[in-house]
Protein backbone atom coordinates (compact mmCIF):
# COMPACT_ATOMS: atom_id res chain seq x y z
CA UNK A 1 0.00 0.00 0.00
CA UNK A 2 1.29 3.42 -0.97
CA UNK A 3 0.82 6.17 1.63
CA UNK A 4 -0.95 9.36 0.59
CA UNK A 5 1.55 11.57 2.44
CA UNK A 6 5.34 11.81 2.33
CA UNK A 7 7.12 10.16 5.24
CA UNK A 8 9.69 12.99 5.35
CA UNK A 9 7.79 16.27 4.94
CA UNK A 10 4.13 15.12 5.01
CA UNK A 11 3.54 16.59 1.53
CA UNK A 12 0.88 15.13 -0.76
CA UNK A 13 1.92 12.26 -3.06
CA UNK A 14 0.87 12.37 -6.71
CA UNK A 15 1.17 9.81 -9.49
CA UNK A 16 4.13 10.63 -11.73
CA UNK A 17 7.54 9.70 -13.10
CA UNK A 18 10.90 9.78 -11.37
CA UNK A 19 14.56 9.20 -12.14
CA UNK A 20 16.23 6.50 -10.04
CA UNK A 21 19.99 7.08 -9.72
CA UNK A 22 22.36 4.61 -8.07
CA UNK A 23 26.14 4.33 -7.78
CA UNK A 24 27.51 0.80 -8.25
CA UNK A 25 31.21 0.76 -7.47
CA UNK A 26 32.59 3.60 -9.56
CA UNK A 27 29.73 3.49 -12.08
CA UNK A 28 26.55 5.56 -11.99
CA UNK A 29 23.30 4.19 -13.37
CA UNK A 30 20.24 6.37 -13.97
CA UNK A 31 16.92 4.73 -14.75
CA UNK A 32 14.65 7.36 -16.27
CA UNK A 33 10.86 7.56 -16.42
CA UNK A 34 10.19 5.26 -13.47
CA UNK A 35 6.53 5.14 -12.37
CA UNK A 36 6.33 6.54 -8.86
CA UNK A 37 4.24 8.41 -6.36
CA UNK A 38 6.14 11.70 -5.98
CA UNK A 39 5.87 14.19 -3.13
CA UNK A 40 4.69 17.59 -4.35
CA UNK A 41 6.78 19.31 -1.68
CA UNK A 42 10.19 17.58 -1.55
CA UNK A 43 10.08 15.28 -4.65
CA UNK A 44 10.72 12.10 -2.62
CA UNK A 45 9.63 9.09 -4.68
CA UNK A 46 7.67 6.06 -3.51
CA UNK A 47 7.51 2.94 -5.67
CA UNK A 48 4.92 0.19 -5.82
CA UNK A 49 6.14 -3.38 -5.25
CA UNK A 50 5.63 -4.06 -8.98
CA UNK A 51 7.81 -1.09 -9.97
CA UNK A 52 10.47 -2.15 -7.44
CA UNK A 53 10.57 -5.63 -8.98
CA UNK A 54 10.99 -4.11 -12.44
CA UNK A 55 13.92 -1.99 -11.20
CA UNK A 56 15.44 -5.07 -9.51
CA UNK A 57 15.44 -6.86 -12.88
CA UNK A 58 17.20 -3.89 -14.47
CA UNK A 59 19.80 -3.89 -11.68
CA UNK A 60 20.40 -7.64 -12.10
CA UNK A 61 21.06 -7.14 -15.82
CA UNK A 62 23.35 -4.22 -14.98
CA UNK A 63 25.38 -6.36 -12.52
CA UNK A 64 25.70 -9.11 -15.15
CA UNK A 65 26.86 -6.50 -17.69
CA UNK A 66 24.08 -7.59 -20.03
CA UNK A 67 22.39 -4.21 -20.16
CA UNK A 68 23.11 -1.74 -22.92
CA UNK A 69 23.20 1.74 -21.44
CA UNK A 70 23.84 5.22 -22.77
CA UNK A 71 26.93 6.97 -21.39
CA UNK A 72 26.09 9.39 -18.59
CA UNK A 73 28.13 12.52 -18.08
CA UNK A 74 28.28 13.31 -14.39
CA UNK A 75 30.35 15.38 -12.05
CA UNK A 76 31.23 14.27 -8.55
CA UNK A 77 32.44 16.22 -5.55
CA UNK A 78 32.64 15.38 -1.88
CA UNK A 79 30.99 17.45 0.80
CA UNK A 80 34.34 18.10 2.44
CA UNK A 81 35.68 19.56 -0.84
CA UNK A 82 32.73 21.96 -1.03
CA UNK A 83 33.15 23.01 2.59
CA UNK A 84 36.90 23.58 2.07
CA UNK A 85 36.20 25.89 -0.88
CA UNK A 86 33.78 28.02 1.15
CA UNK A 87 36.15 28.57 4.10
Amino acid sequence: MIPDRCGFCKGKLVDGKHEFVVKVGETMLAIKDVDAFVCQECAEAYYTPQTSRRMDKVMQKFYRSSLRVHPLAAGEISLSEIEAENC
